[in-house]
C-alpha cells in the first residue's frame, strides 16, 4: 500500500501544529556542557561532583596526563615514609561518575567564542567553564634560577619527576654536606611545605646515619606558618640540623649558580651539595593567556560562586585562584571544587543550593609518629572568604596525641584522595 504525498504533507502540518500547541520541541534540548580544564584536587573534584546522581549535565574533563601524582604527602616520600607509587592516582574513578575524559593539552581559551582549544587539534564547546590548572612559577624571582637549572637545583613542587630528582638528590647526599632550601614569598602552594621537607630531609638523613649536615632555609618571608612548632620539632629531633634565616639575618639572596651549586647572600656565599629552589609562584599558564589574572598573578574569584571577577562564564578554582583568606592546598581546592558544582548544578540543572562553609585542615610531619596541624573554618562575605575559628596544634601536646595525629593524616590522605578520584 503506498500513502498519497498529500496525506504526508497533511500530516506533516498536524503534527508541527500540535507541537506549537503542546509547546514539545520536536528535538530534545540539549545538556549544558561543562567542560574542566585540569585533573587535581579541584577539578577532578568538581567533574565527579556534577555527575553525583544526575546526567542532567554533559561534563568532559580535559587533563594532560593520565595519572596525577599528589603534591600533599609527598614530603613524606622524601622523608622515607611513603613511597612513591602511593603518590599516583589515575582518573578510573572520575570516568565511572559520568564525566567524559579526554587526555591532552588545552592551548587556549577563546573566552569570546565559548571553546578550548586543544593541543590534538579538536575544540570543545562549553557553557561554562571550570580551570583549574594549578600553579606555575615566576622563574626570574630567585636571581640565577630558570627552568632549565630545576634539572640540577630542582623545586620538588610539581610534578612527579621533580618529587624524584629530590629524592634521588637526598639519597646520594654524604656526610659533612649541605643542603639549602630557598622558601618563596606568599602567596604560594601549601604554606608549610618549605618547612616539613626540611623536617622530612632530616629525617631520611637521621635513618641513613648521615652525619654532619647542615639543612639551610633561605626564606623570603619574615615568618612562616607554624613556625613554633617546627622549630621546636627541629631542636628535640634534629638538634643543630636544621637553621632557618629569614631577610633580616641572609640580608637577601643575591644569586644561585646551577654551575657551582653555590647560592650568594648578603651573610654568606654557601656551596652546596644539594639546593631546592622553590620560585615565587602565580597562576597557571592557561589562567594568565586567557587574560583571567590580575596585578597579584592569580585569578580573583567571587568567593560565594568562585566564577572569575573577569569572566563569569569561567569558574576558577584551586591554587590559580584568590579571593581573600583561603589557602592554597589540596584540601582547599577539594573544597572550591565542590562548591563550584553544587552552584552549576543549582544554575543550570535545577539541583538545590544550600550554605557552603569552606574549611582546611593541614597536617605536618615533623618525625615518624609526630606530627602537628592547624586550620580553619572560613565564610563567604562580600565576595571574599573570611577566616573564622581558626586553630593550630600547642607546644606541650603529649606523644600520645602527636602519634594520633600523625595517624589522622594517614586516614585524612585515604579520603581525601577518594573523594577526589573515586
Amino acid at each position: 500500500m503506498t500513502t498519497s504525498p498529500l496525506l504526508t504533507r497533511r500530516s506533516m502540518i498536524g503534527a508541527l501544529a500540535a507541537t506549537a500547541a503542546f509547546g514539545c520541541p520536536a528535538i530534545a534540548k540539549a545538556k549544558p556542557r561543562i567542560v574542566v580544564v585540569g585533573g587535581g584536587p579541584g577539578g577532578a573534584t568538581a567533574a565527579r561532583y556534577l555527575c553525583h546522581g544526575s546526567d542532567a549535565l554533559d561534563v568532559t574533563l580535559v587533563e594532560a596526563n593520565r595519572n596525577y601524582v599528589t603534591p600533599f604527602t609527598s614530603n613524606l616520600y622524601l622523608g622515607g615514609l611513603k613511597n612513591f607509587e602511593a603518590l599516583n592516582f589515575g582518573y578510573y574513578g572520575v570516568a565511572a561518575s559520568g564525566a567524559k575524559l579526554v587526555f591532552d593539552r588545552v592551548t587556549a581559551i577563546e573566552r569570546d567564542a565559548k571553546q578550548v582549544r586543544l593541543a590534538g587539534g579538536g575544540r570543545l564547546d562549553y557553557d561554562r567553564l571550570i580551570l583549574s590548572p594549578g600553579i606555575d612559577f615566576r622563574w626570574n624571582s630567585v636571581p640565577g634560577y630558570s627552568q632549565q637549572a630545576a634539572a640540577v637545583m630542582p623545586h620538588g613542587y610539581q610534578g612527579g619527576e621533580q618529587f624524584q630528582l629530590v629524592k634521588r638528590q637526598l639519597d646520594a647526599l654524604g656526610d659533612g654536606g649541605t643542603i639549602v632550601i630557598i622558601a618563596p614569598p606568599t602567596p604560594y602552594r601549601c604554606p608549610p611545605a618549605p618547612y616539613e621537607r626540611a623536617s622530612m630531609m632530616a629525617n631520611a638523613l637521621k635513618t641513613r646515619g648521615v652525619k654532619n649536615v647542615r639543612i639551610v632555609i633561605l626564606d623570603y618571608k619574615d615568618h612562616f606558618a607554624m613556625q613554633p612548632l617546627f622549630t621546636d620539632g627541629w631542636e628535640r629531633h634534629y638538634p643543630g640540623m636544621v637553621e632557618w634565616q629569614d631577610p633580616t639575618i641572609h640580608g637577601g639572596i643575591k644569586e644561585v649558580d646551577p654551575r657551582t651549586m653555590t647560592v650568594v647572600t648578603d651573610l654568606e656565599q654557601i656551596k652546596a651539595a644539594m639546593v631546592n629552589v622553590i620560585p615565587a609562584q602565580t597562576a597557571g599558564q592557561l589562567g594568565r593567556d586567557a587574560g583571567l589574572v590580575d596585578e597579584s598573578g592569580f585569578c580573583p574569584v567571587n568567593a560565594d560562586t568562585m566564577t572569575s571577577l573577569i569572566d563569569p562564564a569561567i569558574h576558577v578554582i584551586g591554587d590559580s585562584a584568590i579571593g581573600g583568606d583561603f589557602p592554597k592546598s589540596g584540601f582547599a581546592a577539594n573544597n572550591e571544587g565542590k562548591l563550584t558544582a553544587m552552584i552549576i548544578r543549582a544554575e543550570l540543572a535545577g539541583g538545590r543550593r544550600l550554605p557552603f562553609r569552606f574549611t582546611n585542615h593541614c597536617w605536618s610531619t615533623l618525625a615518624p609518629n609526630d606530627a602537628v596541624k592547624n586550620g580553619a573554618r572560613y565564610e563567604p562575605r562580600d565576595g571574599r572568604i573570611v577566616m573564622i575559628e581558626p586553630y593550630t596544634s600547642q607546644l606541650d601536646e603529649s606523644a600520645e596525641l602527636r602519634a594520633k595525629q600523625a595517624r589522622e593524616a594517614t586516614g585524612w590522605y585515604a579520603g581525601m584522595t577518594t573523594d577526589i578520584f573515586g
